[in-house]
């Protein structure tokens, strides 16, 4: 069963944009700020409190905040009080062609637990990170329906919660970027306690197509944390750091000096040698390495593709396909691959070309090479 939604998920993400992915066409850079729960949905309810109500008000003043840029689009899930199942909340940010989506929640838990957490999607969870997921992803059964839209996913389900992970490996690492500035902010600029970042399997940003982050304020539950966040003031501080995480995100964007986006890649390719291979050249034949295929039209510029240099576009039909590297020497594409793979393209392989049109790499690798 697992390796059926496996395949089922690998099959998705060939629609979707590379993981490097940065910034829309549009000339605003786009942010969909999601408050979570809303209507009938109030979320926890610890200490009295309604995280709804708590999540919208943080969100609006986020919104408020980043309106004052005049180079920034905001686009909000819901602005009142109103219930949105977690496929209508990716939909929005997909069809704004948002460059960040930012998921707003409160925490709770049967102990006095305490401390901010900012998610990302991946497969890796712990049990911790799992019981989140689970409490979150409850929601879809609220929705009418929810087997039709969620394709009979479980949230009690592991085997789900890991295809969720494969569908958005793919812009991970921007999403890490953002969630280490909200939770360093949270701590230098509101003084909270962080529980640092982590890694779990959400529904509410599984098709959103960017980076994407689901944050948690802190626990309504904790007898100190939960006033602090129904309070205004603790709502302005965490807004306020926030806002200036996506401002800073935004700017090393713009000024494309890659430290977060492209250090760790680079660690890799300077740290992490790649094997020494004999030359294998096969005549008449140009390998390449596809990472992603994609209905968008991306520069293919290193920073919308997790640094790497020396990236093609080809557009097949109305599908954009973007390969690294391009060589007659077999061995050489299979380190390139390797690369690729190194800095976040797990689903990346070797395709070939002999006069312009593509053949299998079997047939290619059965020509005569010296």
């Amino acid at each position: 069963m697992i390796y059926r939604l496996v395949f089922i998920s690998l099959l998705f993400i060939i629609g979707l944009t590379p993981q490097g992915m940065a910034q829309a066409d549009d000339d605003k850079f786009v942010v969909v700020l999601d408050a979570g729960h809303g209507g009938g949905d109030p979320g926890n309810l610890g200490n009295g409190y309604k995280e709804k109500n708590i999540a919208l008000k943080v969100v609006l003043e986020v919104g408020k905040a980043l309106e004052d840029n005049p180079d920034i689009k905001v686009i909000y899930t819901r602005k009142t009080d109103v219930f949105l199942e977690l496929h209508e909340r990716a939909d929005i940010a997909n069809k704004a062609d948002a460059d960040l989506f930012v998921s707003v929640h409160c925490n709770s838990h049967h102990t006095q637990a305490s401390g901010t957490e900012t998610f990302v999607l991946g497969a890796a969870n712990t049990a911790r990170n799992f019981a989140v997921a689970k409490k979150e992803n409850e929601v879809i059964f609220l929705e009418d329906n929810y087997e039709k839209n969620y394709a009979g996913f479980d949230p009690s389900s592991p085997e789900s919660t890991i295809a969720i992970g494969i569908e958005q490996e793919i812009y991970v690492e921007q999403s890490i970027v953002l969630a280490r500035k909200i939770e360093d902010n949270f701590v230098k600029n509101a003084k909270r306690k962080s529980r640092g970042l982590k890694q779990a399997s959400l529904l509410v940003i599984r098709n959103t197509y960017m980076p994407s982050v689901l944050v948690e304020l802190g626990f309504l539950t904790n007898n100190q944390e939960g006033p602090y966040l129904n309070s205004k003031r603790g709502q302005q501080n965490m807004a306020v750091a926030i806002e200036k995480a996506i401002i800073s995100y935004k700017n090393e964007l713009d000024q494309n000096i890659g430290d977060s986006f492209l250090q760790a890649a680079e660690d890799i390719k300077q740290h992490t040698p790649l094997p020494q291979r004999e030359t294998r050249i096969i005549e008449d034949v140009t390998f390449k390495v596809q990472i992603a295929a994609s209905s968008r039209k991306l520069e293919p510029k290193p920073y919308n593709f997790n640094g790497l240099d020396d990236v093609s576009r080809e557009q097949v039909n109305n599908l954009y396909k973007y390969y690294y590297g391009a060589t007659s020497d077999y061995n050489e594409i299979k380190n390139r691959k390797l690369r690729a793979a190194k800095v976040g393209y797990d689903s990346c392989f070797i395709v070939a070309f002999k006069d312009g049109v593509q053949i299998s790499v079997d047939d290619a690798l059965k020509s005569t090479s010296n």
